[in-house]
């Protein structure tokens, strides 16, 4: 169940990092609403990392959460703000998700 809730939390990592890039896009108050959605999910992302590491290592976890959030962020980039997606930059990305899955299968928890 802490993997599933660090999985959520990472994701909430890319939501705020969204956020964040949607809010420098805008101005007014649409940017204040994508600032609002960046603190929530921040807060959120937050909390649920503290939850999944009551009982994973903090290491892990960790490592798991910032790897979620960074792959996300450069799919997110890719996808929302066209961003490149040359060779190598995915090449990366999968390492990094390899990555992910690998520690998930080594972890003792």
């Amino acid at each position: 169940m802490n993997w599933l809730i660090l999985i959520i939390a990472g994701l909430f990592e890319v939501g705020f990092t969204f956020c964040l890039s949607k809010a420098k896009e805008t101005s007014g108050s649409t940017s204040t609403l994508w600032i609002v959605g960046f603190f929530v999910s921040l807060s959120m992302s937050m909390y649920l990392l503290y939850r999944a590491t009551q009982t994973l290592p903090m290491g892990t976890a960790y490592a798991v959460w910032t790897g979620i959030g960074a792959v996300g962020t450069v799919i997110m980039g890719i996808v929302f703000f066209k961003e490149p997606a040359d060779f190598w930059r995915l090449f990366f990305i999968f390492t990094l998700i390899a990555s992910i899955i690998g520690l998930k299968f080594v972890s003792s928890h």
